[in-house]
């Protein structure tokens, strides 16, 4: 199973859709809380499900038991905590909601993982995608 992730921040509408094209994703599976902020630009949930298909012919599907709790992410973002902290209480989080059961394989495979923070080192699209594929054994991570 190939799974890729992807951030939309300081990264531009033409190389965004550009990267997931030539990577040949079916679908983003957006793992936001928060997806329907102005701050989003062309990555607004309606916005971006208009934009995958009529430029990519990509799907789109927001699946928020990828994402953190409210209190998780205002813990670490809001409150400044620390990158430990917040892996530790998300890895925690998905093990408690049995991620690896509650999300069918199907949803994710050759998908892309969509959140807000332009690298993956300090955000959760790479907790989930490592965390599926410590679970799933027989999943390929590409951060595009």
């Amino acid at each position: 199973m190939k799974l890729y992730t992807i951030g939309f921040t300081k990264t531009t509408a033409e190389s965004f859709f550009s990267r997931l094209s030539k990577a040949g994703v079916k679908k983003v599976v957006d793992v936001r809380l928060n997806n329907v902020s102005q701050l989003a630009g062309f990555a607004k949930k309606n916005d971006l499900r208009y934009f995958l298909d009529a430029i990519c012919g990509i799907g789109y599907e927001h699946r928020s038991e990828l994402a953190p709790t409210q209190e998780i992410l205002d813990a670490y973002k809001k409150h400044r905590g620390d990158w430990a902290t917040y892996e530790d209480r998300f890895l925690e989080l998905m093990e408690k909601r049995r991620t690896e059961d509650a999300v069918p394989r199907s949803a994710v495979d050759e998908g892309c993982l969509l959140c807000s923070e332009n690298k993956p080192h300090h955000c959760h699209r790479r907790l989930v995608a490592e965390y599926l594929k410590r679970k799933w054994a027989d999943v390929d991570v590409v951060h595009l």
